[in-house]
């Protein structure tokens, strides 16, 4: 797939081949331009992107060697951590031999799109952006979860509307950041009918209502294209709904990396799950969702490989 060079276009080229994957991270860049290396990551968002003061993640956790208890946060690292890695940094949470690490974690479990504003507020109070900085932006899962629990009381037409009200907020404290002085990085949501808390998606089951699902991300995620700045040199945008549902696809054909997208890895509640704690058909196995609706080590790493990507080659 060849991008257009400032639009955030969805591949509908690429979306059916896993072969696409890396480049579904260029969609809405332009030409790179000079390198851009970043000085600090700084991290909003929801739990997608959060790292506990004890390492927990949600995800799967990994333990000590030895340990049944005792959390190794620098491995299975979730996809800021990896980003951060490739510039040398990581985040007090995590911080390893680090003594005062420049990096910052605002992201926190169960944030939405109104908790956003806030967080960037308290960077704002912690000394602000340089252009150097790495912003990170993934919220938006838990206002689709939100919407979706009011159906059927709530029409569909009225749960379209708050979420495209929701991913436009979005794009305007995206287009706050940019504005700052920040570089920015903002993923798209899940298809949140392909997650496992969709229900069973087998043909003809009612359970669930994956149809809707779907379509109430998509409206977020549209919203959101719609309402960013489209320049290419401020914002570059992480398609992670595009890669999940190719990545979808090519697992129900026996293709890909994934033995498994529909059910969950873990066996407790995130952020308790480690690897000490899966179900058994997991164990060994390489299953893209950690819980019904947080990816597994595999699935945050293929997140980090698109935010890489896009970093890398975003004429920032």
């Amino acid at each position: 797939m060849m991008s257009n060079v400032y639009g955030w276009v969805r591949a509908a080229g690429c979306a059916g081949m896993l072969a696409c994957a890396a480049l579904l991270a260029s969609c809405g860049g332009g030409q790179p331009g000079q390198h851009f290396y970043a000085s600090r990551i700084i991290v909003f968002g929801d739990e997608f992107s959060y790292i506990g003061a004890d390492g927990s993640k949600y995800t799967i956790n990994a333990l000590v060697s030895g340990s049944t208890t005792a959390l190794d946060c620098s491995s299975n690292p979730i996809w800021v951590q990896s980003l951060a890695a490739a510039y040398g940094l990581v985040f007090p949470q995590c911080r390893g031999a680090v003594d005062d690490p420049v990096s910052r974690i605002y992201a926190v479990n169960g944030a939405v799109v109104d908790d956003l504003s806030g967080q960037i507020d308290q960077q704002l109070l912690n000394g602000g952006f340089s252009g150097t900085d790495l912003v990170t932006v993934l919220v938006g899962s838990n206002d689709v979860v939100a919407e979706f629990a009011k159906y059927p009381s709530v029409g569909e037409n009225q749960l379209l509307a708050e979420l495209d009200a929701s991913g436009t907020a979005l794009a305007a404290q995206v287009n706050r950041l940019a504005g700052l002085g920040a570089k920015v990085l903002v993923s798209t949501i899940p298809d949140m009918g392909l997650t496992p808390f969709a229900g069973d998606r087998s043909v003809g089951s009612t359970d669930g209502n994956p149809p809707l699902l779907t379509r109430l991300s998509t409206r977020f995620n549209d919203a959101l294209l719609a309402h960013l700045i489209n320049d290419g040199s401020k914002i570059g945008l992480i398609q992670l709904d595009e890669f999940l549902q190719a990545t979808d696809r090519a697992t129900a054909l026996g293709q890909g990396q994934y033995g498994n997208t529909t059910l969950t890895a873990c066996s407790v509640a995130l952020p308790a799950c480690n690897t000490n704690t899966l179900v058994a058909d997991s164990i060994n196995a390489t299953w893209l969702w950690a819980d019904n609706r947080r990816l597994t080590p595999a699935g945050q790493g293929n997140l980090a490989s698109l935010a890489l990507t896009r970093a890398e080659n975003n004429p920032f």
